[in-house]
């Protein structure tokens, strides 16, 4: 029954929480302190704060940590399964709308107009990092993680992980 109790916990504020993990914080502080009385509303504010200093999706870190308080490992991959399922059920609805459909002028058209779009939001993206990165390093470190970074995966082929993990040790010894 925990299982259960952690699915709809997490599931329904993915369903109605219109506006992503921000807009859903609420509405999970509903479900986990008033609902079920998992947490009280001062161990979800340090969750919650503790979340939001973690990189990545606020809500899937609210669902994990409390699926792992609740019920272990499998409790956590519930949260975090029910906190994603509202957007794959959709994204599968949608893909099958657009696979329908995809030989529609229409759909090519479209396709072809977001192709542009991306490349444009993955450059400002580009540029906002290396703007960041250049302000809280110096444009020497920076200079020198981005052309390290470029030889090791194109010339020398080593997995971007490593090469991530290799620039945040990095940062950590000598920027830290």
């Amino acid at each position: 029954m925990i299982y259960w109790n952690i699915f709809i916990a997490f599931f329904i504020p993915g369903i109605v929480g219109y506006g992503g993990g921000p807009a859903s914080i609420p509405l999970v502080e509903n479900e986990v302190v008033g609902r079920f009385n998992w947490l009280t509303v001062n161990e979800f504010s340090e969750m919650l704060a503790m979340a939001n200093a973690l990189p990545g999706p606020i809500a899937t870190k609210m669902a994990g940590y409390i699926g792992y308080e609740q019920a272990g490992i499998l409790g956590a991959a519930v949260g975090v399964f029910a906190t994603v399922a509202p957007s794959l059920i959709l994204m599968i609805a949608l893909l099958s709308l657009l696979n329908k459909y995809k030989g529609s002028p229409r759909v090519k058209l479209m396709t072809s107009l977001i192709r542009p779009a991306i490349a444009v939001l993955l450059g400002v993206m580009a540029y906002q990092f290396f703007h960041t990165s250049y302000i809280s390093a110096g444009m020497l470190h920076t200079i020198l993680l981005i052309v390290l970074s470029f030889v090791l995966m194109e010339k020398v082929k080593v997995h971007p992980a490593f090469v991530i993990a290799g620039s945040l040790l990095y940062g950590a010894v000598f920027l830290g």
